[in-house]
């Protein structure tokens, strides 16, 4: 069976020929082609992969005309791919391409199984604060969704071209690939495995990055934060109704009492911050929308070597 190799790569010159060659090592006897995605790199990363496609004629090469991220690096990828399977992996060597062969020969074995993941049980290279983060929004978003995310999935899974095509279906702009591999389903296999340390260079994935993550996966897969937000302003009215009986009722009974301006002051302040909170809610899912209804392309291919023999 043929395997495409999908490998996103953004600003890791010093990593894709180290990649290439490992993965040239774990998988010496079987049919494969290694398809790179430069994520509109600003290093040398695209120099180096039209070096090692030079030498390599199972490697081919997609490049973007700027960076789009590495959901739309994958997807990409998967548009390039023609083989019976795919496998997706990092460049940065914090996934070890020796699981390949293992997930391959699954694959190939057993005909019941359509997908391998690797799931992160161990996390050596994460602080407390990472490990614990991880774990709550696992329990967040399996607690607001209607499908089941397996905590500690990572994307470095091989699968079969029908787990492709159905991925592929699903074009919208917003991607979050851990939640596009919950919905389309199939029969998945997980076999643990432990993040090495990377090569060379820097994780791009910060906090910043894992927060937005994390906000796009709750907000592509959940409308409960909007029936929440209705639900809290129901409440907040109902509160703020029976607040309303009681001020009334003591000025009947007591007359005009001047002090209570705090008290006032802090409601206020208390149902401005549930609105705003509702608004924001709103906004994140508007905004979503706004932008699937533009229809702009997932990515822009500037160049490609390989799917056509691309002359150099």
């Amino acid at each position: 069976m043929k395997l495409d190799i999908i490998i996103p790569a953004y600003n890791e010159e010093k990593n894709v020929s180290l990649i290439h060659d490992k993965i040239d090592e774990a998988l010496k006897d079987i049919d494969y082609n290694l398809i790179y995605v430069n994520d509109g790199s600003t290093d040398n990363t695209y120099r180096e992969l039209k070096e090692l496609y030079k030498k390599d004629k199972k490697v081919k090469v997609v490049n973007f005309s700027r960076n789009f991220g590495k959901e739309a690096a994958i997807y990409a990828g998967l548009e390039k791919s023609t083989g019976d399977l795919c496998a997706l992996i990092d460049a940065d060597l914090e996934q070890n391409p020796k699981y390949l062969k293992e997930m391959y020969n699954i694959l190939t074995k057993d005909e019941d199984t359509d997908e391998v993941a690797m799931i992160n049980t161990k996390r050596t290279n994460n602080t407390y604060a990472q490990k614990k983060g991880s774990r709550s929004f696992y329990k967040l978003i399996n607690a607001l969704s209607d499908i089941e995310f397996k905590a500690d999935a990572s994307d470095f899974r091989m699968f079969t071209k029908d787990v492709r095509n159905a991925i592929l279906k699903l074009s919208e702009k917003n991607r979050f690939t851990k939640g596009i591999f919950s919905y389309v389903g199939f029969n998945v296999k997980y076999i643990p495995y432990e993040v090495e340390k990377r090569s060379h260079g820097k994780s791009k994935f910060n906090f910043k990055s894992s927060f937005k993550y994390a906000i796009d996966g709750i907000i592509g897969y959940s409308v409960k934060p909007l029936k929440m937000a209705t639900i809290l302003g129901f409440i907040a009215s109902i509160l703020s109704f029976i607040y309303l009986l009681y001020i009334i009722i003591k000025t009947l009974i007591l007359g005009i009492d001047t002090p209570g301006f705090a008290t006032l002051a802090s409601l206020i302040l208390f149902m401005g911050g549930i609105e705003l909170i509702c608004i924001g809610i709103l906004g994140e899912y508007l905004s979503k929308t706004f932008i699937e209804t533009k229809n702009r392309p997932i990515y822009i291919e500037n160049k490609s070597l390989g799917f056509d023999e691309d002359v150099l």
